[in-house]
């Protein structure tokens, strides 16, 4: 498989890296907890950039020297294995190339992922949560760690609406391209008639707010609520008015979180999802555009999609954006969804 050249500059990187264990090693930086804090997350972000480069050039140089053994004699007894390390080394390759499209300010932030289904009711909520367990599925596949912060049953079946964290390196650099009106088509499990319906839900991205990224969010903006959670958990819920809601008067932002039995924990997690749409709307008024941050807005309906997920009359999966498809849409439901994240990915670089 070809690749196109991937260009690291690993002179550069090697020298940041060594500039930034000088500094690290100054009494006025170790005696800061702030200052050494922030140089310490950019050590991590350099070498988790420079171990897989390195890696992937001494991989590279083994193999090049590995070919003088496959031409002597038996040498092809040792095929299998010099092949399976190039297929290792392609795909190693292929990550490189996708670190070089996640070069954004917060591509590397974790991700706050919120569902909302559309005009539809119960099949709508239903296609919401199926979206819903397609991306923790996704999250799981990657070793990413997800925790829920609002989570609204439907009255039937389904969801009213989610919000999640998806924790780990580049999750919202991956998860950014997502944002958008996802389509179903299938035969409805609630129509007993058996008739095929289309359902629309939103996903909206946005990337959580690393603490070196100053967000000023003044106490007399808030409006803070208390409420008893709505779902499992038994006595808990029913006594406990532990669920948060915070309004940002000057935005007119709204974050509610349930997820927890602390109202402080609550409280926290509300914040960090208030600060996440906050960055948000300060990049939309800085750079006037939405797409490249948390997706379209557009109505949750017919016409607005990014992407279309049939079940009947045929199975297909396919982004409207980029032509990628899946004829595998359990696979896709399943979490099988990086070709499609790789292919946004890829044609946003090339209109870059």
């Amino acid at each position: 498989m070809p690749h196109s050249e991937v260009i690291f500059d690993v002179p550069k990187l090697h020298a940041d890296l060594t500039a930034l264990e000088t500094d690290l090693a100054r009494e006025e930086v170790w005696s800061d907890p702030e200052k050494l804090k922030v140089l310490q997350k950019k050590k991590t972000v350099i070498l988790n950039t420079l171990q897989p480069v390195d890696d992937a050039f001494q991989k590279a140089a083994y193999l090049a020297d590995s070919i003088d053994i496959l031409k002597e004699d038996g040498g092809e007894l040792f095929f299998p294995e010099f092949s399976a390390d190039m297929d290792a080394l392609a795909a190693a390759i292929d990550t490189l190339e996708l670190q070089l499209l996640l070069s954004g300010e917060v591509d590397r932030n974790n991700a706050i992922v919120t569902i909302h289904p559309g005009a539809g009711g119960t099949e709508s909520q239903d296609w919401a949560q199926m979206l819903m367990r397609m991306y923790l599925r996704w999250a799981e596949r990657k070793g990413y760690k997800t925790e829920m912060i609002d989570l609204q049953s439907g009255d039937e079946a389904g969801i009213k609406g989610a919000t999640f964290s998806v924790e780990g390196e580049f999750a919202y650099g991956y998860l950014k391209g997502e944002a958008g009106v996802h389509r179903l088509v299938r035969i409805s499990p609630f129509d007993a008639n058996k008739r095929r319906h289309t359902s629309f839900s939103a996903v909206i991205v946005y990337p959580e707010i690393a603490d070196d990224i100053a967000i000023e969010v003044r106490e007399e903006d808030i409006k803070i609520d208390t409420f008893r959670a709505s779902g499992a958990g038994g006595q808990h819920v029913n006594k406990v008015s532990s669920a948060v809601r915070l309004t940002h008067l000057p935005s007119g932002i709204i974050v509610a979180c349930q997820s927890e039995r602390s109202q402080i924990r609550n409280r926290e997690m509300a914040m960090k999802v208030l600060k996440s749409r906050l960055y948000d709307l300060e990049v939309r008024e800085r750079e006037k555009k939405l797409d490249g941050y948390v997706g379209d807005k557009k109505d949750i309906a017919w016409g607005s999609q990014i992407r279309s997920y049939v079940m009947q009359p045929y199975r297909l999966v396919k982004d409207h954006r980029t032509n990628v498809e899946s004829g595998n849409v359990d696979a896709v439901m399943d979490g099988a969804i990086d070709p499609f994240i790789e292919g946004i990915l890829k044609a946003n670089a090339g209109k870059k």
